[in-house]
């Protein structure tokens, strides 16, 4: 009877972790699709889509398990941070993204960031950081 609990041990640390806490299996790629930066917040990919020098719309597309998700009914709040300066934009669902057509950042040099607040309807609302490139 005192092999058991041993026997239990080693096979307990002999067998490999189900899960570890930073990686996870599954079957989509966090590449942009749209030439921004992608960033996952439980399990849902954002693509931050920033034109250089304010040219071209903010855009914010979001993916689940590699496709597209509807963000009708939806908000989401960018905050740019360059340096010490901090601009807000509002994000309009725009088909299958968030959308600031009118929107004109100021220069978004490499290592500027961005943080997005994200509400979807019926699921509570997620903070998402990006780092531009």
């Amino acid at each position: 009877m005192k092999a058991l609990p041993l026997l239990a041990a080693l096979l307990l640390t002999a067998a490999p972790p189900l899960y570890a806490a930073d990686a996870h299996d599954h079957a989509h790629a966090h590449a942009p699709l749209h030439g921004g930066v992608v960033s996952e917040v439980k399990d849902i990919d954002y693509e931050l889509v920033v034109g250089p020098e304010g040219k071209g719309p903010v855009q914010l597309h979001l993916r689940d398990h590699g496709k597209p998700l509807d963000v009708a009914g939806g908000s989401a709040r960018l905050t740019l941070l360059v340096g010490t300066k901090k601009k807000e934009f509002d994000l309009k669902a725009a088909g299958q993204r968030f959308e600031c057509g009118e929107c004109a950042p100021d220069k978004t040099p490499p290592g500027a960031k961005a943080v997005a607040r994200v509400a979807l309807p019926g699921k509570p609302a997620v903070t998402v950081r990006f780092v531009l490139k």
